[in-house]
């Protein structure tokens, strides 16, 4: 029952959107800031980034000028609050020095994000075939969970030193619907936050439902090097 009224409460709340430029109102949920793509086009690809917990919207959107400049990039803030420019798209715990997500925040995080693609385009003129998203950490969780439950509205996901949520794979699409979703997976050999081993594991998961993704390891720690960077962007232009 608690978690049921928290989730109620949860997706209750209307987060009010913004751009570099003051999104009105009317904008889609969730609070994000944004870059129009240098080379005009009626119908630019976007590409959607999506930090880990701690942070904000202005940590990846760092990247934004180094991204194709053929893309419309926003970059969102995660729903829920943890202090002064500090956000998370779910409270985390740990047992035995593993995180335990919270259920009931992380599925509300997820229909929040599919929302958000939604309604974009009354705001931002977009190419809806040509989504993609790109996470970092939760982030990056996030963008599994999204990304392979709704197949049809993703072109590609980049995961950036995450996981796959246990309680998202009975939610997972066919593989009919997965067959056209591109993914990058890179993660850090010396991650003390995330092991390596969720990366292997995703990936191994990701080949039984069909999805051969691009899948890179690095002697880095929890973060984005630019060889991660670097290719992610090679992945991206293909």
């Amino acid at each position: 029952m608690k978690n049921l009224i928290t989730l109620f409460l949860f997706l209750g709340i209307v987060y009010q959107s913004f751009s570099q430029n003051k999104v009105k109102p009317s904008a889609p949920s969730l609070y994000y800031i944004f870059k129009e793509p240098k080379i005009k086009s009626a119908k630019p690809p976007v590409i959607i980034l999506m930090h880990g917990v701690g942070s904000n919207e202005k940590d990846l959107f760092s990247f934004a000028n180094q991204l194709p400049d053929s893309f419309l990039v926003i970059s969102l803030r995660a729903p829920i609050t943890l202090g002064k420019d500090s956000y998370a798209w779910y409270h985390l715990s740990f047992e035995n020095g593993k995180p335990i997500s919270n259920p009931v925040e992380a599925e509300a995080s997820r229909l929040m994000i599919i929302d958000f693609i939604n309604n974009l385009k009354n705001k931002h003129a977009f190419n809806e075939k040509r989504v993609y998203l790109c996470g970092f950490s939760q982030g990056s969780i996030m963008a599994y969970s999204v990304g392979l439950t709704v197949p049809e509205k993703i072109k590609g996901i980049a995961i950036m030193s995450g996981r796959l949520l246990e309680e998202v794979k009975p939610m997972i699409a066919s593989k009919e619907k997965l067959k056209n979703l591109k993914v990058f997976i890179s993660h850090g050999t010396n991650d003390n936050v995330l092991s390596v081993s969720n990366a292997r594991e995703a990936n191994s998961y990701l080949k039984q439902v069909g999805i051969n993704a691009t899948y890179k390891e690095y002697s880095e720690p929890h973060t984005i090097s630019n060889a991660m960077f670097n290719d992610m962007l090679i992945w991206l232009k293909k």
